[in-house]
C-alpha cells in the first residue's frame, strides 16, 4: 500500500496548532541540548522530559510495571499488560523501541508510554518496551547489545519462570517494533536474533515506523526537506557522529542499511516487515529503500505511505493519521499471526 505522491513539497505541511507547536517544541529543545562539543545537556534535558512512571493498576484497560534486566547498565524495560482481553487467549508479544536519534527519551517519556499504552490495549498485545544506553556516553554497539540482551532476557525465562509475564503472552509470536532510530533498533536486532535459535523466543514480526537511516551521499528528499522539524540534515549529521564509533561514516552498516557496507540477510530468516514512511520526512528515500532491498533479498515486507504526514507523527494522538496507523499495525499483527499459525500447522502435519 502506496501513495501516489512522493514529492509533498508541492503543498504545505498542514498541522493542527497543537501538533505544531509541540513540533516546534521538540526541535526546539534538541537544539538546544545538543552541544557543539558532542556532549548533551542530560541534567536541564532530565527537568524537561515529562515522565509517566509505572502503573499496577489497570488505566483503559491497561496496567504497566518496570522490570530491571541489568542494574549495572540500568537495561530495564516497562511491562504493558491489557486487562480487558480473555486470559484463554494467548496474545502475542511486541518488543518496541523509542525513538529519540538514540540521544534523548525513554520508555518513561510520557509520548512513549501513552503510545505503548495505545498499542497494548488495541492490538491487544503484551508490550515491553525496553530502556536502551544512550549516546554520546553510550556509542554503537550499545543500544543494540541492549536490545538483544532483552530478547535473551525473556529467551531464558519462560512464561511460568517469569512471573511478571502474564500466562497469555505467547512468546511465540514476538514482534519487534520501534520509531525512528527505534525502528533502526529494531532492524538490526532483528538481524542479530535471526542469527540466534531461541527456545522461547520466535519473532514473526517486524514494525518498521519511519525508520532512521542515513548514508555519506545524500538523497533527494534530504536536500529538498533538509530544514524539517525534528529530523533536519544538521540535527541527523549531529546525531550519526555522536553515535558510531570514532572514525566512521554514515555508510556504516548500522546507518546505511541497505548500502555499500550492507549486511546480507538473504539467507537468514528475517522477520515479516511493515515499513510506514511519511511524505514530508526527509528521511522518505532511504525508508523506501529499505523496503525495496528487504524484497530484493526474498524478505516479506509491505510499505505504507502517509503523504501529507512528518516524521513522528503518530506519537501525535490528536491527528487522525495517528489512529490510523496504530489501526494497520493492529491488520499488520493480526495477519501475521494468522500467517504463522498456518504455517506452523502445515509443518507439523
Amino acid at each position: 500500500m502506496s501513495a501516489n505522491n512522493k514529492h509533498s513539497d508541492s503543498h504545505s505541511l498542514v498541522l493542527p496548532w497543537k501538533t505544531r507547536i509541540s513540533v516546534s517544541a521538540l526541535s526546539a529543545l534538541t537544539d538546544a541540548f545538543r552541544r557543539s562539543d558532542g556532549t548533551v545537556n542530560r541534567r536541564v534535558l532530565s527537568l524537561l522530559d515529562v515522565k509517566a512512571g509505572p502503573n499496577p493498576n489497570s488505566v483503559k484497560g491497561v496496567k504497566s510495571s518496570d522490570i530491571m534486566v541489568d542494574p549495572s547498565r540500568n537495561l530495564w524495560f516497562r511491562l504493558f499488560v491489557p486487562t480487558d482481553t480473555g486470559t484463554d487467549t494467548s496474545l502475542p508479544v511486541v518488543i518496541f523501541f523509542h525513538g529519540g536519534g538514540f540521544t534523548f527519551l525513554s520508555p518513561s517519556s510520557f509520548a512513549y508510554d501513552a503510545v505503548c499504552r495505545r498499542f497494548a490495549r488495541t492490538l491487544p498485545a503484551v508490550v515491553i518496551s525496553v530502556n536502551y544506553r544512550l549516546s554520546p556516553e553510550h556509542r554503537y554497539p550499545s543500544q543494540y547489545d541492549d536490545g538483544f540482551d532483552v530478547i535473551q532476557y525473556l529467551n531464558h525465562r519462560s512464561s511460568s519462570e517469569l512471573k511478571q509475564l502474564p500466562d497469555f503472552a505467547d512468546l511465540s509470536k514476538c514482534f519487534l517494533a520501534g520509531d525512528s532510530a527505534g525502528a533502526n533498533l529494531a532492524h538490526n536486532v532483528a538481524v542479530r536474533a535471526s542469527r540466534e535459535g531461541f527456545q522461547f523466543v520466535k519473532i514473526i514480526g517486524l514494525i518498521s515506523i519511519q525508520p532512521f537511516f542515513g548514508g555519506e551521499e545524500r538523497t533527494e528528499s534530504e536536500i529538498r526537506l533538509r530544514k524539517s522539524p525534528i529530523v533536519s540534515l544538521e540535527r541527523t549529521d549531529w546525531l550519526w557522529k555522536v553515535f558510531l564509533p570514532q572514525g566512521s561514516d554514515k555508510d556504516h552498516e548500522a546507518v546505511n542499511v541497505s548500502g555499500p557496507n550492507a549486511v546480507d540477510i538473504s539467507g537468514l530468516e528475517y522477520p515479516e516487515t511493515v515499513v510506514f514512511v511519511g511524505g514530508f520526512d526527509p528521511l522518505q528515500d532511504r525508508q523506501r529503500s529499505y523496503y525495496e532491498w528487504l524484497k530484493k533479498s526474498g524478505k516479506q515486507a509491505r510499505l505504507i505511505e502517509y503523504p501529507d504526514m512528518m516524521h513522528a507523527f503518530y506519537v501525535f494522538p490528536e491527528l487522525p493519521q495517528s489512529s490510523q496507523l496504530i489501526a494497520q499495525v493492529k491488520d499488520f499483527v493480526s495477519h501475521t499471526c494468522m500467517h504463522n499459525m498456518i504455517c506452523s500447522k502445515t509443518s507439523n502435519s
